[in-house]
């Protein structure tokens, strides 16, 4: 706790404030929570049909001695998809994080290889919100911010996108008329350049 606050102290500039932290909406976990109870469902069943027999009906090349290798291939084909799509999913969505500041909103990327995207509200020209049906279910959304120097930057799936927007535009209307923020849009940098965490003073933390 200590180190990180010393490192807040080192990166946030003189006045600058956490407002929010969040991450993206869990929505995006949708598929790999179904995943993750079918897979063992459907090899549990598939095993049960083996066992019974069914494998050596169905191909009478299959033998009973089949059996373990056919129930040994149906658990790992279940242990495959956790590992290879449900883990990488939920790795994904617990490594991002997006971070309003009373200067820049951050997004943060990445558990190991982490990557950094900033904007400066400065920079910011205009905001736009998109929401899908279904992200308009969960009250999620895109927030794009457009800078006049770098184009324009999405955050994908903010929860609470319209509060979220709001945050950011009282943000933006609080900036002084001579902001040393200097333009520039979005920038990368790399792990450990901004704090590596800002849930002190944030509204929402999921």
């Amino acid at each position: 706790m200590h180190r990180t606050k010393a490192v807040m102290r080192k990166t946030l500039v003189p006045g600058e404030q956490v407002i929010v932290t969040t991450r993206p909406q869990p929505r995006r976990l949708a598929g790999a929570a179904v995943a993750f109870v079918l897979a063992p469902a459907l090899a549990a069943y598939a095993s049960a049909w083996i066992t019974r027999g069914g494998a050596a009906r169905l191909a009478p090349a299959l033998g009973r001695q089949w059996t373990p290798w056919l129930v040994t291939a149906c658990v790992l084909a279940a242990a495959a998809v956790w590992l290879g799509y449900c883990l990488p999913r939920l790795l994904r969505w617990q490594g991002t994080r997006y971070t309003l500041t009373s200067q820049r909103m951050v997004a943060r990327y990445g558990l190991l290889n982490r990557r950094d995207q900033q904007v400066n509200l400065a920079a910011v020209r205009n905001l736009t919100v998109h929401e899908s049906v279904p992200q308009r279910l969960v009250r999620s959304g895109n927030i794009s911010l457009e800078t006049g120097y770098q184009g324009v930057v999405t955050f994908r799936d903010v929860p609470e996108v319209a509060r979220f927007r709001d945050f950011i535009l009282d943000a933006i209307g609080e900036l002084p008329d001579e902001s040393g923020a200097q333009p520039g849009g979005a920038t990368y940098y790399p792990a450990g350049a901004f704090p590596e965490d800002m849930r002190e003073g944030g509204r929402d933390d999921r």
